[in-house]
């Protein structure tokens, strides 16, 4: 008996080899990677600006099963062959982050994807995005679509970094402010605590916000109890959790305190 669409399971995303052909270091902590070669035939683009690949890495345990570690796309460019993706870098710590920092022109990394959510809406009153370093490459991303939609585009831009030296340029339209928060202490609060001071613009206000979990949690009861806003204007989600691997967080994603929405 045929499944129905309702139960019948996802098709796996396709796995595409790819390697690398650039590497620059935006700041101190972020670094750009630039993928391309023979496999960039075999990536299927998405139209999403928050599009997100699962990079395959290999632990250095004997005989040890590919780990998985999902990324943002930043930019797909079509005419060179490449797509680039960002990582957030603190020194050793973690597995895509140190690899991302050694990495070089010739090596080859294995992704599945991409899967996809968020576009901008041109047609929106206002747009807000919010998030942390890790968001920043899907914020630009979007930024850099909606100035080619609608570069009389209106909004606000916050994003909490926990040094100066993270601040790294991002596009936007003139409408549209830019606002950086300096957090060392990583406040769950701060981000929640700016935006919930923000002049909130009149008529539909679509909303991009992606970060660290009890971050976003904190931004929820912003932007739906005191803002009142539907969920059709809001893209909210945790990308990591502070305290957690990567393999916990996506666990956790099933239980209550992994809930966002």
């Amino acid at each position: 008996m045929a499944l129905s669409s309702r139960t019948a399971p996802r098709a796996p995303r396709p796995t595409v080899e790819l390697e690398v052909v650039a590497v620059s270091h935006l700041s101190p902590q972020l670094v750009r990677v630039t993928l391309g070669g023979e496999g960039f035939a075999q990536f299927e683009d998405r139209p999403e600006t928050d599009k997100y690949v699962k990079l395959k890495f290999t632990t250095p345990e004997p005989e040890s099963l590919p780990v998985t570690r999902t990324y943002t796309v930043r930019r797909v460019d079509a005419e060179a062959r490449t797509l680039d993706v960002d990582f957030v870098v603190h020194g050793d710590e973690g597995l895509a982050g140190p690899w991302a920092a050694r990495t070089r022109p010739g090596d080859r990394i294995s992704l599945m994807g991409p899967g996809g959510g968020y576009s901008p809406d041109p047609t929106a009153d206002a747009h807000l995005f919010a998030g942390d370093l890790s968001a920043v490459p899907a914020i630009a991303a979007g930024l850099e679509r909606l100035e080619a939609l609608n570069p009389d585009a209106r909004g606000h831009v916050v994003i909490e970094v926990d040094s100066e030296t993270a601040i790294v340029p991002v596009p936007a339209p003139n409408g549209v402010r830019v606002e950086w928060i300096i957090d060392p202490g990583h406040d769950v609060e701060a981000l929640a605590s700016v935006l919930g001071q923000l002049d909130w613009p009149d008529g539909t206000v679509q909303v991009f916000a992606h970060g660290e979990r009890e971050s976003m949690k904190a931004v929820r009861r912003v932007l739906f109890e005191e803002r009142g806003l539907d969920r059709a204007q809001v893209s909210l989600s945790g990308y990591w959790a502070r305290g957690r691997t990567e393999d916990r967080f996506q666990a956790e994603k099933r239980e209550p305190i992994g809930k966002i929405l």
